[in-house]
């Protein structure tokens, strides 16, 4: 028992030192390839068992053929052992740099496709991060040339949209301070319209920027939606009596929900002024509230004919405005990008699809939790 652990202290010793040594070359090579790496530890490791069969031998005087036979054995070992570390080393280092080729690919604005073969588990499985991290990077893209556009529309309609007005109000003013004209008061209602249309679309902007830079303070409190819908269909009646639209708002059950009222009022009257001023007259625009599972739905439904298949993926969009809807009064085309940024802001969802006669806009909201008795 004794001898055996002079034996082991004996391996142990010679390998530790073996080791040491290893250790602080791998330090030294860390920055190197990997295969420099695998190689050194193949030697270390060949090392750690001679210099441990070394130190045993000496200790218990072996003879020399019995030492030249063992240094024979783990001179083969090391052959082989380095061999293979080399081929290994090679392998995962061309792995590597297929790899890395895929991967500039689309870091420079391509798609990543992982390369063909068999590869590590660890280099397999940052293939399909880098495959996942490429198809974010893709969407990402495609948003921002997305938003892009979009971003040029708005800019390209509220120019048109502001110098229309601004055109009009220059030659009103001109007109009132040569003294030209014959009925000054409705000179100025005039101009007091313009400059509330303007101050709408300035609003408008105004509160789209918000939503887009995150600053949409919201204050949730709990309400019906049957008292949102009545007070929004109030505030559109005056409209709704000015175009000859019928609105019906029967179907409105008494939920709660946990909303900001200020803001989803906003987004019911952004909603019927829209449907309102493209119904035609004698036409009806009907609101609709209900519970399906964990949601409250509002729709709104107008009569306005249908909204184009190709642009219904668009409808909220900044900017976006229908070709029937590209002068004013129609707006800047910011009033459904508000209803959904609006929306989004509480958790919920805006859609719309075609109905017969023209189309549904829903709104849908978390239910509000029911207290516990």
């Amino acid at each position: 028992m004794q001898d055996m652990l002079l034996i082991a202290f004996f391996a142990f010793l010679g390998a530790a030192s073996v080791g040491l040594v290893g250790a602080l070359v791998l330090r030294l090579l860390r920055h190197r390839s990997v295969a420099v790496s695998l190689t050194v530890v193949a030697a270390v490791a060949v090392t750690a068992m001679l210099a441990g069969t070394l130190a045993v031998a000496q200790a218990m005087f072996l003879s020399s053929h019995d030492l030249s036979v063992v240094t024979t054995v783990v001179a083969m070992a090391a052959v082989v052992s380095l061999a293979t570390a080399l081929l290994l080393g090679r392998w995962v280092v061309a792995r590597s740099r297929e790899l890395a080729l895929a991967a500039r690919s689309f870091g420079d604005g391509g798609s990543f496709a992982a390369p063909d073969g068999a590869s590590t588990a660890e280099l397999a499985a940052l293939s399909r991060e880098l495959a996942a991290t490429s198809d974010r990077l893709a969407a990402s893209r495609e948003r921002e040339r997305a938003l892009e556009a979009s971003r040029r529309e708005l800019v390209a309609w509220i120019s048109h949209d502001l110098r229309t007005p601004l055109a009009g109000l220059r030659a009103m003013s001109e007109a009132l301070e040569d003294g030209v004209v014959a009925d000054p008061a409705r000179y100025h209602r005039q101009i007091r319209t313009e400059v509330d249309r303007l101050n709408s679309m300035v609003g408008d902007l105004f509160e789209l920027s918000r939503i887009h830079a995150g600053a949409l303070a919201l204050t949730p409190t709990r309400m019906s939606v049957y008292d949102l819908v009545g007070e929004a269909l109030a505030g559109a009646d005056p409209l709704a009596r000015e175009h000859g639209v019928r609105l019906v708002g029967d179907m409105v059950e008494q939920i709660p929900v946990e909303v900001d009222g200020k803001e989803m009022t906003r987004v019911l009257a952004n909603l019927l002024v829209n449907a309102i001023r493209r119904t035609p007259a004698d036409g009806t625009v009907a609101v609709a509230a209900e519970r399906r599972q964990d949601w409250v739905v509002l729709s709104v439904t107008d009569g306005c004919g249908g909204i184009p298949e190709e642009d219904l993926p668009r409808v909220f969009d900044t900017g976006w405005r229908g070709t029937q809807a590209r002068t004013p009064p129609a707006g800047a085309g910011l009033g459904l990008a508000i209803v959904r940024g609006i929306v989004e802001a509480h958790a919920g969802h805006a859609d719309v699809r075609n109905v017969h006669g023209g189309c549904r806009f829903e709104v849908s909201l978390p239910a509000a939790a029911v207290p516990s008795v």
